[in-house]
């Protein structure tokens, strides 16, 4: 079978012979810095938990980063589970990035969900 390789945003793509491009495999797939962002809060909050360390400020010392980006980081680890899951898919709306959900997000996952536009029913389906 015919193919092509071409370069796009610094990644190898396989173009099949009528044009369109193959799909990649999850593997070939890039985390997002929200992605990112939202794995590390959660090594970090287990981590806490554990006892492999005694509190944040400790942590943040062994993992050479500001007491303040982790503890920012940490906050992710609070969000609502379908807020999780539309970062996991990236199907936030387009301006949602980590600093709307890590500085101070609410408590309540209602006002979370408004506090970034999803109100109602059309967020949690998708």
């Amino acid at each position: 079978m015919p193919i092509q390789i071409k370069r796009r945003s610094g990644r190898k793509l396989v173009t099949l012979p009528n044009g369109e491009a193959a799909q990649p495999s999850p593997w070939d797939v890039a985390a997002t810095p929200l992605q990112l962002a939202l794995a590390r809060g959660h090594r970090w909050l287990v981590m806490l938990e554990s006892g492999e360390a005694k509190s944040i400020t400790e942590l943040a010392a062994r993992e050479k980063i500001d007491h303040s980006y982790m503890c920012r980081m940490l906050n992710l680890t609070t969000l609502a589970p379908d807020i999780v899951a539309a970062i996991l898919d990236e199907t936030l709306p387009p301006g949602v990035g980590v600093h709307e959900l890590a500085i101070s997000p609410p408590v309540l996952w209602e006002e979370q969900r408004s506090r970034i536009g999803f109100v109602g029913e059309e967020f949690r389906r998708n």
